[in-house]
């Protein structure tokens, strides 16, 4: 960007942070003014990354609502390393806290005012979602789909089903790994720090709801 407009890579990183600070004002008015409301079917579940390298994964929760596939809110967290990489993570880079019951916690209050308390909540099966959906919707229906293998297409995030029950959330996730540059599964452009993240995803949400998916 930078380099087509002839001007140098701190302003464009400036002017960057500008507008996701303006996005973020942008979609709290959306959801305050242009949301039909209250939504009665939702759907979350977490989008994993990584910041500067695979060793400091990223958790990205995402709500959607079901009906309209837009973005209703989302929080980035970190969590500790798994399966082979955890061993190496751990002695590179000592211990890592799971940030992601914070995340949790902190989207599923947010989204409180806009939801209807009996709303249907449907995610995957982590053991740990019941949990904070009684905390905050005791009286919501929330239903648990079991994962399924990704298929080619969608960046692995669509399911090899015939039918998906979390259909609007997958394919939201495959839009975003689609857009955002460094959610792509293979590529050059990977998260610096964890705010580079939430800068981009607050731009994109916007973009999102209002561009793409939007009337």
């Amino acid at each position: 960007m930078a380099r087509v407009l002839r001007v140098d890579k701190k302003t464009v990183v400036r002017k960057f942070r500008l507008m996701a600070v303006r996005a973020r004002v942008r979609h709290e008015e959306w959801l305050n003014g242009g949301l039909n409301r209250p939504i009665d079917e939702i759907q979350f579940d977490d989008l994993e990354t990584f910041e500067h390298t695979k060793c400091k994964p990223l958790s990205v929760t995402l709500v959607v609502n079901k009906k309209t596939r837009e973005i209703l809110g989302f929080n980035v967290s970190r969590m500790s390393a798994k399966g082979p990489l955890a061993r190496i993570a751990l002695k590179k880079y000592g211990p890592r806290k799971d940030e992601r019951p914070i995340a949790w916690d902190s989207i599923l209050i947010k989204l409180k005012p806009y939801l209807s308390p009996t709303a249907l909540i449907e995610s995957d099966e982590n053991p740990h979602y019941p949990r904070f959906v009684k905390r905050h919707f005791g009286d919501a229906i929330h239903v648990r789909h079991p994962g399924a293998r990704g298929a080619v297409t969608g960046q692995g995030e669509l399911k090899k089903l015939v039918f998906d029950p979390l259909f609007s959330l997958n394919h939201t996730c495959a839009m975003l790994r689609a857009n955002l540059n460094r959610l792509f599964r293979r590529t050059w452009c990977t998260t610096k720090n964890q705010q580079g993240l939430i800068d981009h995803l607050s731009l994109y949400v916007t973009y999102h709801n209002e561009v793409l998916i939007g009337p």
